[in-house]
């Protein structure tokens, strides 16, 4: 006979749920709801907004500049004059950060009016993958860019798959870690916490479905952060959304789970808190004022957890509910999604949009090829990669697909026609909006004596290597260094499977494969470069070059572990061994 009880009916419901929604979902259901309300007249704008991009875009900048005529950045460019979109190209040059510097000093010592007309509340910094640390000037009109961008996202989200309302999500938090030195700055630095940038309500609202709180970001030790970020996720049962940057930040996220299984479940059990490093008595003290006894969610745990072990079964299955997962997927994030959909088969991986801490110049896009524009966000420029006309910009409504460009914004913040140095690939329309997808970072080229080494290239070079000679690796990055003899680059890799002689092997390949690059193949030829070595890993690569980026002053989230490294000394950094070539060494 059938169990007619509801509170035990596992059929699917009106809105593919496995299970009703508990009383405990009522709040997240409420408050996602009211989220997606809010965002409504916002998404729907955009809508209107794809279907006529150069009025849009034209609007925008019209209103940007006037804004801002009185400015002395205005009045040295003279906006109060400038009649149309051509007008503004011709008169105001393309910008680089350094082009900025001497402005936001100024800024950081309480001028007002240098760039913007609105003061600006903040500088937010970024260090990037590539560059020295800088800081973006942040006013209200840019944190609007920004929820007009963050809008039509989240509502499409909710509106596409409903089953997503009643269930919280965890959007990663990023340890603070080394604060940054203001230097007696009038101006604030920093955002206390990513959810900042969705404004007063949609922050309320946002953190009252949050599985994990953001208090977290204080917790500076690395694998107490981990343990305490896995015990919230873990006690959440209704976790529906999770939202990261680069992949591998949950794949390093879950690795510790079967070490720390037994102390996790107890934690659960007994509603505490005993991470494997001590975190401050006070942020203790809050974050435990936030657990229950769940002894329950505990067996449930040990019981997913023995099944992960014995049948090496995926950890999703830890999260029922878990149907979303939002990260970069293109780029050098991409060879990182394969593990992580192993790891969450139940969940769909949906690429996220092009975002920089200086503007979004994409959302992501649902069942598309990639991310429409944010036409709604920033005025934007694009230089095409072909080649010609070096410094003749197209606008949004004149991209072609099947073309690269490289990226140029004018934004509420104050950076006017501001090269970020992303480049993009038009993949197709949404109505007359491109669509597009992350190429790479256009000035990622290491350049030590000329051989201009290009990481679109080097990336290219090592997938055929590595599918040559059918190899398994878990890290792989080429990178400049002097400490193993002559000049020349090394080949970090970690694998398991594979034996020296296979690392030789692609060591031998890449070597030849960049000796196609006239440039590299002439520093050779002069002596200037040796050839190729390989540094075969240690275990946990990954981890020793999270942990060095972090002391260097990077927040986790922006972490971007690359092929072509160019900074050297990476021999010192890592734990391995290195390869002896017969003829060479």
């Amino acid at each position: 006979m059938k169990n007619s009880t509801p509170s035990r009916d596992r059929r699917p419901g009106r809105f593919g749920m496995r299970r009703p929604i508990h009383r405990r979902s009522f709040g997240a259901a409420a408050a996602n709801g009211l989220w997606c309300l809010s965002l409504m007249d916002d998404a729907l704008a955009f809508r209107r907004a794809r279907r006529d991009v150069q009025g849009t875009q034209t609007k925008l900048l019209t209103g940007l500049l006037r804004r801002n005529a009185a400015t002395e950045f205005g009045r040295r460019w003279g906006f109060d004059t400038v009649r149309s979109t051509a007008d503004y190209r011709r008169r105001v040059p393309l910008s680089t950060y350094e082009d900025y510097q001497s402005d936001i000093s100024r800024i950081m010592q309480g001028e007002p009016g240098v760039l913007t007309r609105e003061p600006v509340f903040l500088l937010e910094p970024t260090s990037g993958s590539t560059g020295p640390t800088k800081l973006i000037p942040y006013t209200k009109s840019l944190k609007a860019e920004f929820r007009r961008a963050i809008a039509p996202w989240v509502f499409d989200l909710f509106r596409s798959d409903p089953r997503l309302l009643p269930g919280k999500s965890y959007w990663s938090v990023s340890p603070v870690g080394r604060s940054y030195e203001c230097g007696g700055s009038a101006v604030p630095i920093g955002f206390e916490d990513d959810s900042e940038y969705l404004g007063v309500i949609g922050r309320k609202l946002v953190q009252a479905t949050l599985a994990v709180p953001t208090d977290l970001r204080f917790i500076e030790d690395m694998n107490a952060f981990r343990y305490v970020t896995l015990l919230f996720l873990l006690r959440c049962r209704s976790l529906s959304v999770l939202s990261v940057w680069h992949p591998s930040f949950l794949t390093l996220l879950m690795k510790p789970l079967s070490e720390w299984a037994d102390q996790l479940a107890d934690d659960i059990a007994a509603g505490s808190i005993t991470p494997p490093a001590p975190i401050s008595a006070a942020l203790l003290n809050r974050l435990q004022a936030r657990l229950r006894p769940d002894p329950g969610r505990a067996r449930e745990i040990r019981s997913h957890l023995r099944s992960l072990m014995d049948q090496e079964s995926p950890v999703g299955r830890l999260w029922p509910n878990l149907h979303l997962i939002s990260c970069w997927a293109d780029g050098n994030a991409a060879p990182y999604l394969p593990a992580l959909a192993a790891a969450f088969p139940s969940a769909t991986v949906q690429a996220k949009g092009l975002v920089a801490t200086e503007g979004v110049v994409s959302i992501p896009g649902h069942g598309q090829p990639g991310g429409p524009l944010a036409v709604r966000s920033h005025f934007f420029e694009f230089l095409p990669q072909d080649g010609a006309h070096v410094d003749d910009t197209l606008l949004a409504h004149e991209l072609k697909e099947g073309e690269r460009y490289s990226v140029v914004i004018t934004t509420g913040g104050g950076l006017y026609r501001y090269k970020t140095g992303d480049l993009v690939d038009v993949v197709g329309h949404a109505e007359s909006c491109p669509l597009l997808r992350f190429a790479r970072k256009e000035s990622h080229v290491s350049d030590r004596f000329g051989e201009k080494l290009n990481e679109e290239h080097v990336q290219k070079v090592l997938d055929s290597g590595i599918a040559e000679y059918n190899l398994s690796t878990d890290f792989v990055m080429l990178a400049f260094d002097e400490a193993l003899g002559d000049p020349s680059y090394v080949l970090f890799v970690e694998s398991r499977s594979a034996t020296d002689l296979e690392l030789q092997a692609l060591g031998i390949y890449v070597e030849e494969a960049l000796r196609l690059n006239y440039h590299y193949r002439y520093c050779r030829n002069l002596g200037q470069l040796a050839g190729v070595r390989v540094f075969r890993l240690e275990p946990d690569a990954h981890e020793t070059f999270t942990r060095h980026c972090r002391a260097n002053g990077q927040q986790i989230g922006g972490i971007k572990p690359s092929t072509l490294n160019t900074q050297t000394g990476w021999t010192a950094i890592f734990s391995g061994t290195p390869l002896k070539f017969p003829g060479r060494d």
